[in-house]
């Protein structure tokens, strides 16, 4: 079992996550929330298991006294707005890890639990005493999917964008076409029931092939896939290609730009694509870009403390506008995204193309991932023209070139994260990879 800010997360069934665990975590949050006003909107998945665990995590809360309002399956987006209304959220969600697995994501004031929380909550004691007041359950309903409409608004100019849509089977399921038939668009749409799709949850790591074949069959602009909570967003353009993560985000950060926001945030992984092209066209002094540690809460935690319009990771094509909604909103990105005329995406495309990454991970025991690192970063030194060391060790070779090295925020690996022009980035890769192996064999 994986305990970060990124949530709570196993192998459902397993000794790690099952439900003595998830009956513990869900005292421990309802512990902690309770002066805050003992209310709690709670979201889940469409995963196998996150019904019986949807149960669980309600009477754990009740016990404690704690109010819940349930949405049943929605999208983590909603009920991260929600949560500003109840003071508390609760998601049961893996995201987008395999099916076998499940999680539980904390929510507080409307955005996720910070490290220093978080850690006050495990250290916290539960009560022994039964209260003599216990909470109550109640059926809740979002009006997300209007509340964006309202913000991103119905535009003539580019009404007559096509669109195709594949939620996976998960929690997106009805509401991404509820979304775009309010916003206007044609659309079509696959793997749209609950539970069932031709297709894993994880859209960044899919071929895609039946939202391919959709969107070139029917001439479409482009295709949007989401993961199984709604968080994470592919998109596919109209010859059936799958856009990279940054490219997707770079897109976010343009139509923010279009909305005339200029402070942004975004994580240490980001490519250098998306401030470069913000810097070229949309004036270079007037915007401001600040980076953070990777995960959602780590960018949120830094918007909050810039008081930034929007950004996000570009690992996870992850956009966020904390104005609007504080997580990673898949919904919101591809609203954003819909808004924009074809012209500025292909612009978008065009000029992230300079750029190539390569992400991958090691598996590795945790405990020996700060001694890798503070090895790495001696060895790195010599040929990097500066070295960062926010979250693990990023080393800048060039203008156009770096390496991060970190701790997984939701495994026992290390993430290996690279970036160079297409011609170099395999080399620099093999490079860096190498280094790491090797400094893990002579440490374990």
């Amino acid at each position: 079992m994986k305990i970060s800010i990124s949530g709570i997360r196993g192998i459902y069934g397993h000794d790690d996550l099952n439900l003595y665990e998830i009956t513990k975590f869900s005292r421990l949050f309802a512990v902690y929330i309770i002066k805050a006003g003992g209310k709690c909107v709670l979201g889940r998945d469409t995963r196998p298991s996150s019904r019986i665990i949807t149960q669980t995590v309600t009477a754990a809360l009740m016990q404690e006294g704690v109010d819940v309002f349930d949405l049943n399956v929605a999208p983590t987006p909603f009920v991260f707005r929600e949560s500003r209304k109840y003071g508390a959220g609760y998601i049961v969600t893996a995201s987008h890890n395999p099916l076998e697995w499940n999680g539980l994501k904390l929510l507080v004031g409307g955005r996720g639990i910070f490290e220093n929380e978080l850690n006050l909550m495990l250290k916290s004691t539960l009560p022994t005493e039964i209260l003599n007041k216990f909470g109550k359950s109640f059926d809740a309903v979002s009006d997300y999917v209007n509340e964006l409409v309202d913000l991103v608004g119905a535009s003539e100019s580019t009404k007559h964008i096509k669109i195709g849509l594949d939620p996976g089977g998960g929690a997106t399921s009805g509401y991404a076409n509820q979304l775009f038939k309010n916003l206007g668009h044609k659309f079509y749409s696959i793997n749209d029931v609950y539970g069932m799709s031709s297709r894993g949850p994880d859209p960044t790591i899919e071929n895609l092939n039946d939202l391919s074949a959709l969107v070139m069959t029917n001439q479409l602009d482009f295709g949007f896939a989401f993961d199984l909570d709604g968080d994470r967003l592919v998109i596919v353009n109209n010859r059936g290609e799958k856009l990279t993560p940054d490219m997707t985000l770079l897109i976010c950060v343009v139509g923010a730009l279009n909305l005339g926001m200029k402070k942004f945030v975004t994580s240490i992984d980001t490519s250098l694509a998306v401030e470069k092209f913000a810097r070229k066209y949309y004036g270079k002094g007037m915007l401001k870009f600040d980076y953070s540690k990777v995960g959602e809460a780590n960018v949120v935690s830094k918007m909050l403390e810039v008081n930034a319009d929007a950004g996000g990771e570009g690992s996870s094509a992850g956009f966020i506008m904390p104005k609007f909604n504080m997580c990673r909103d898949g919904f919101l990105a591809s609203a954003i995204i819909s808004s924009l005329d074809i012209k500025m995406i292909d612009d978008c495309i065009n000029f992230a193309s300079q750029f190539s990454q390569i992400r991958t991970k090691m598996p590795m025991h945790s405990d020996l991932h700060k001694e890798v690192i503070d090895k790495l970063s001696e060895l790195l030194k010599e040929e990097s023209s500066q070295i960062l060391t926010l979250d693990g060790i990023k080393a800048i070779i060039d203008d156009d070139s770096w390496i991060l090295v970190r701790s997984s925020n939701t495994e026992d690996a290390i993430r290996i994260s690279v970036e160079s022009k297409a011609s170099n980035v395999q080399k620099l890769y093999n490079k860096i990879s190498n280094k790491v192996q090797s400094t893990y064999d002579k440490v374990k």
